[in-house]
């Protein structure tokens, strides 16, 4: 049987937005050289670590990058974060709870660091919390590099290592790899600890932890409550399709 135009146009973009999900890791792990990206076990669900995570965002990340389709009071809302709390603690470019979060970052950033720092709105949905949480961690001392760091998961990176204070410097790790030819040469294949932050290693897991959590939250503030409604609305088709079979064979139990 032949398809119609619609129904094929509807499986392809299916197959494509599959293709697309699946391939959002694999981006990730051939930016790092082959380096698979670390597990974040971000959980959304988790309103202290996002509460943390806002903390973390505002103090480190917000005097460069904006995420502009978040309101603060819509924010403080799902955060239980209460109103007062938000301009002494949160609020660093505006005084007005219903503004968007952007950056106090002038125009003329592009010229500092090579490029405008981006907005990270959408960055979570782009390329993953295990991508964010292991680019925060994957900084590591590159001299040849104009602000002295270089990172494992975004080869020549424009960006300055802000939490070094936290988590210290880490030095890269080569290993010797065959190539196509059997020639060996060398690759990088992670870091070491080199200069210890003030962070324990465990401390900074969880702060980055943290603020990845955030991030995956701001991607899509509805997500937590659309997984819970979708476990919902499944169990409801389920249990309506149980009914259906039921009554299917009801009707059907006298025909031979």
């Amino acid at each position: 049987m032949m398809m119609s135009n619609r129904t094929m146009m509807f499986a392809a973009a299916v197959a494509a937005l599959g293709s697309l999900l699946a391939g959002a890791p694999l981006r990730a792990q051939e930016e790092g050289g082959g380096i698979a990206v670390q597990a974040s076990h971000a959980d959304i669900r988790d309103l202290q670590s996002l509460q943390r995570g806002a903390r973390n965002f505002m103090n480190y990340c917000s005097g460069c990058h904006s995420i502009q389709y978040l309101r603060y009071n819509r924010m403080a809302q799902d955060l239980q974060i209460p109103p007062e709390d938000l301009p002494p603690n949160l609020m660093f470019t505006s005084n007005k709870p219903f503004d968007t979060i952007v950056s106090a970052m002038p125009e003329d950033a592009a010229t500092w660091f090579g490029k405008q720092p981006p907005d990270l709105s959408l960055m979570a949905r782009a390329r993953g919390a295990d991508y964010i949480y292991s680019f925060l961690k994957g900084f590591y001392v590159d001299a040849a590099r104009p602000w002295g760091v270089n990172n494992v998961y975004l080869p020549n990176v424009a960006m300055p290592h802000v939490l070094a204070s936290l988590q210290g410097l880490q030095k890269p790790v080569f290993k010797n790899e065959p190539d196509a030819s059997g020639n060996a040469h060398m690759v990088l294949s992670g870091t070491e600890m080199m200069t210890p932050g003030s962070m324990k290693a465990e401390e900074y897991d969880r702060f980055v932890r943290d603020l990845t959590n955030f991030l995956d939250y701001a991607a899509e503030p509805i997500k937590a409550k659309r997984e819970t409604l979708g476990v919902f609305i499944t169990l409801f088709l389920l249990a309506g399709l149980a009914l259906a079979w039921l009554l299917k064979k009801e009707y059907w139990k006298d025909v031979h």
